[in-house]
């Protein structure tokens, strides 16, 4: 099997995630950051990771998603400042996985990614606060190690069952 992981990151919280995702899948494997990402076309398996903008994948993440096509096995993991089952979160998910339409989803996985303070102090004094920002503190330390552990059994269950 031919795996390509790609993330997207502005803290390096995705990027751990993806790290993680790149150590627990075998065979032939690449890992890029979305800047430097290649044609997903001769990938027989893609773990693509984001940020969560505004209830969607992070800008470069929302382009890369629609390249990948023709049934390819497509993993999402992401990372936000967000409670990880509100619907700023899920919202996020569904937007990747409507995006990559035409792609079988192995499965997802999101996580709390620390948010950087002086972010988190610009946004707490606008008028109207998004809607992560109450949750921010929580963020603190993720992805932690229970974190990194959960997705890569999830990764194993999914390559191990497929």
């Amino acid at each position: 099997m031919k795996s390509l992981v790609i993330y997207s990151t502005q803290t390096g919280n995705t990027k751990k995630l993806a790290e993680a995702v790149y150590e627990i899948i075998g065979g032939e494997k690449k890992i890029y950051s979305i800047e430097n990402a290649p044609d997903p076309a001769g990938y027989d398996f893609l773990a693509v990771g984001f940020w969560v903008k505004a209830g969607k994948p992070d800008p470069e993440t929302l382009n890369y998603i629609p390249k990948i096509m023709n049934g390819k096995k497509l993993f999402f993991f992401a990372t936000h400042g967000a409670s990880t089952d509100s619907d700023h979160v899920k919202e996020a998910i569904k937007y990747a996985i409507d995006l990559a339409a035409s792609a079988k989803i192995m499965g997802t996985f999101n996580c709390l990614g620390e948010v950087n303070p002086e972010f988190i102090k610009r946004m707490s004094e606008k008028s109207k606060q998004p809607v992560w920002i109450h949750n921010a503190p929580n963020a603190v330390g993720h992805p932690d190690k229970n974190d990194l552990e959960n997705l890569k059994n999830i990764i194993s269950s999914i390559i191990f069952d497929s």
